[in-house]
């Protein structure tokens, strides 16, 4: 006997108000257990939602562009009973939770890309803000107002609000920050950047244009990455690391696991490398706090690993890095980069980075300036290798040399520190040997 059965947005993270991009099936359709049904993209990635059942699609109860959270109703399903009773229980759809979530904190851009990201929230003060204590304790707002406001740097005595009796609003803070990073001034300039807006241009006069609207992953990435380079006084340490050996190495790796169907990148390599870096000098594994006047330094190293996709630039981070083998980290980042491309990650596979990584070494260049993904205080860039002639034993001899940029944030890191970690990863990647210590 058939049995209509609602599906719900299932587990998708702290997060609310996540947008259907994409509905996959209509009203009629047959579908198995884990195809597709609608696609939602969230603050830091696009995703798809499996059916948990095998069934006809009854009826579509969203619509593109519609806000969905936990427990919404997405469809109804024709099922049979012999395929719901077969459903693992742990999968059963749960119904919509009662209890309100509190607002996820908007995600960093990855840098770059961040990645960027990416991406998570830096308590960094945005433009030509400063907080006066006072007027910020008189303002009328709930707690969670005033911490939202504080993480953004914006000072509630100066902000007018639009709830009932006056009471500040989170989107009126979000409105304020808009009209400051605009502008580039809020009462009183109290320093920072103050640019003139960029001139409309109709460029239809010069020739034929097509207009193509950004990705929401492109817009969010490209806000982000700007606070990041506005808020962070960026220094980019270049080097070169020899990987004459490991790219030896590496090929034996592949060949021997060829059967297995493990393929060993250099992505893989440069992870476990900047792991031992970052127990090296740990201060490279660190964020500001909220005041900007206390470190925090970690204790676990996840890794974030920059990705390029068709909706944009996404940055999903490798998890427990420190306690995991080359082979196992080689596995996780080709199957992430998998999940990546197919939009299959959850906002929990893009959260916890301690560093970025984003490697051009397979289209090109030479060095490049990459953002630094807040609130992580460093990104490493890594460029093409390439044959040089280095002058090594009185003769000059060929090596494969690659490139690579460090950025990192100043109010963090030294210039000395940032030479030390990348003569530090150097040696690593030059002799294989050194990732077991």
């Amino acid at each position: 006997m058939a049995e209509i059965k609602d599906i719900l947005v299932p587990d998708i993270g702290d997060f609310s108000g996540v947008e259907v991009i994409e509905i996959l099936v209509s009203p009629g359709d047959t579908v198995s257990i884990e195809d597709p049904l609608v696609s939602l993209e969230s603050d830091k990635a696009a995703m798809e939602i499996p059916s948990e059942f095998a069934g006809v699609v009854k009826e579509i109860k969203v619509s593109l562009g519609d806000a969905v959270s936990e427990g919404d109703l997405l469809m109804t399903m024709e099922i049979s009973e012999t395929t719901a009773a077969a459903a693992p229980a742990e999968k059963q759809a749960e119904p919509a939770k009662e209890t309100p979530k509190a607002a996820a904190p908007a995600p960093a851009a990855k840098p770059a890309p961040a990645p960027v990201p990416a991406v998570q929230r830096q308590a960094a003060a945005p433009v030509a803000m400063a907080i006066d204590e006072a007027s910020f304790s008189k303002a009328h707002a709930s707690p969670a107002v005033r911490k939202f406001a504080r993480e953004l740097g914006a000072n509630l005595g100066q902000i007018t609000g639009s709830g009932p009796k006056g009471r500040i609003l989170k989107d009126d803070v979000k409105a304020f920050v808009k009209q400051v990073l605009t502008s580039g001034t809020v009462g009183a300039p109290q320093g920072g950047l103050s640019v003139e807006p960029m001139p409309e241009i109709d460029f239809g006069l010069f020739g034929d244009i097509e207009i193509q609207p950004l990705t929401k992953i492109n817009k969010l990435t490209g806000k982000f990455l700007h606070r990041n380079w506005v808020n962070i006084p960026h220094v980019t340490q270049f080097d070169e690391a020899d990987v004459t050996d490991l790219e030896v190495f590496r090929k034996e790796l592949n060949d021997e696991h060829k059967d297995a169907g493990i393929k060993v990148t250099m992505v893989a390599f440069l992870v476990k490398a900047v792991a031992s870096a970052l127990k090296e000098y740990p201060r490279f594994n660190s964020s500001l706090d909220a005041s900007g006047e206390n470190l925090i330094l970690k204790k676990y190293i996840n890794i974030g690993v920059a990705m390029d996709t068709p909706a944009g630039l996404v940055v999903p981070v490798i998890k427990d890095v420190g306690c995991k083998s080359l082979i196992d980290i080689a596995k996780e980042v080709v199957e992430t980069s998998a999940k990546a491309r197919n939009k299959k990650l959850k906002p929990s596979d893009m959260e916890g980075g301690c560093i970025s990584i984003s490697s051009l070494g397979g289209i090109g260049g030479t060095a490049f300036t990459p953002i630094v993904n807040a609130p992580e205080v460093a990104i490493l860039g890594v460029s093409r290798a390439s044959m040089k002639p280095i002058y090594k034993n009185s003769e000059f001899v060929p090596r494969l040399m690659m490139p690579l940029s460090l950025s990192y944030d100043h109010r963090v890191i030294d210039g000395a520190d940032g030479a030390r970690f990348t003569t530090f990863l150097g040696q690593i990647l030059a002799d294989t040997r050194r990732l077991v210590l």
